[in-house]
């Protein structure tokens, strides 16, 4: 889907445009859902039904609960809850996760245990997919100080909050994975899961968290009864009525193998066909199935710098990223390929392609037009030898 008629929109993993069955729904939802949810009168009933109605779509979609998801602004908000309630414990994490993750832990992070894993299950920058397995295991056979201060912990009305006190946790930040593979959070084994609405086709400004059932818990916002004391706030119920119905669209069977199958073609053809016309080009995303997300594509272009290629690119109407967008304006190389490469010059001659299901052969073909002289016209004036 493009933004106008000649753009080739390639940048999905950033964000996605909303989608037209969305926007209808939410149009609806103004002139319909205008209560406030926590409000006890009819108004306030029918938007609270909605929200319910997506709490239960979601867990559905995630093998959860529907009282184990907690509506947020997004996934910034989300994983910064999640580090935070472990403020002051053993906080792992990846050199390969979200600046909101990384940032959040190197903040809270401290020598107390129980301790937090947290690792995303596919890489916003590379579409990796990691085996959480290995880190499940390893969590749940972490010992963990019974007596910390977290087990200690009362909800508002002053209950003690129970929690099973079985090892080390584990987060996962799933932004990128929704919609894109199925998985199951119980099977993956996760205690925390992130969401974001605007990766799917739904708005900006709303997201969930998946909080399992006997784990630590504290509100990061606070100040309201809503979501059972978890999170304060006047719900966002237009944005939650948009997520609903992106949820419904993007889970589908039919929408995950088209993933699978045609976006999946999409992105080798690319590909395959940038390390056959363009020289000294190198992959930065294992294509073999299972190994990344059927989507995302991350490419190095020797003695090109990625911005510079992004920039000409956007001059030719496509749309494209040099890795995460909430890095934009960072001239740091990207902190993704460095922990993966250890190469600085291939973190920044990097280009992240990412494909959505309203992407076709023709959007191949419009880069593959472009690309190879723009790279050519770059090397040519590098200081760099190749």
């Amino acid at each position: 889907m493009a933004y106008n008629d000649s753009m080739v929109y390639l940048d999905y993993a950033a964000t996605t445009p909303i989608l037209p069955e969305v926007i209808e729904a939410m149009n609806l939802a103004y002139h319909k859902n205008y209560g406030n949810a926590s409000a006890l009168h009819s108004p306030g009933h029918l938007a609270h039904n909605e929200i319910e109605e997506c709490r239960a779509l979601l867990a559905e979609c995630i093998g959860a609960e529907p009282d184990e998801i907690i509506f947020t602004s997004g996934s910034t908000e989300s994983n910064n809850t999640v580090v935070r309630i472990f403020e002051g414990c053993e906080i792992e994490t990846s050199p390969l996760e979200h600046h909101s993750i990384i940032e959040a832990a190197q903040l809270y992070n401290g020598t107390k245990r129980p301790m937090l894993y947290s690792y995303m299950l596919a890489n916003n920058e590379t579409g990796d997919i990691l085996d959480l397995s290995e880190i499940v295991s390893r969590a749940s056979k972490t010992k963990i100080d019974e007596s910390s201060d977290l087990f200690k912990a009362r909800d508002r009305f002053g209950r003690e909050l129970v929690t099973d006190k079985r090892g080390a946790y584990v987060h996962s930040d799933l932004t990128q994975t929704l919609g894109k593979i199925p998985f199951n959070v119980k099977a993956l084994g996760l205690d925390y899961a992130t969401f974001s609405a605007h990766k799917i086709g739904g708005p900006i400004g709303v997201g969930a968290l998946y909080v399992r059932k006997g784990v630590p818990f504290k509100p990061f916002m606070i100040g309201g009864n809503q979501e059972s004391g978890r999170r304060g706030g006047t719900y966002n119920t237009v944005g939650i009525i948009g997520f609903r119905k992106a949820l419904e669209l993007a889970v589908s069977r039919e929408n995950l193998e088209r993933f699978d199958n045609d976006v999946r073609t999409l992105r080798d053809t690319l590909a395959n066909r940038i390390l056959n016309e363009i020289p000294f080009s190198s992959l930065n995303t294992d294509l073999e199935k299972g190994k990344s997300l059927p989507n995302v594509l991350n490419v190095s272009f020797k003695a090109a710098e990625g911005e510079s290629i992004q920039l000409y690119l956007d001059a030719e109407d496509i749309i494209v990223s040099t890795g995460s967008a909430c890095a934009a304006g960072d001239t740091r190389p990207s902190h993704v390929l460095m922990a993966k490469t250890g190469d600085a010059e291939v973190a920044h001659s990097s280009i992240r392609f990412s494909f959505g299901l309203n992407s076709t052969i023709d959007d191949v073909e419009a880069v593959m037009k472009v690309l190879p002289g723009i790279v050519k016209r770059l090397q040519g004036i590098s200081t760099l030898k190749i």
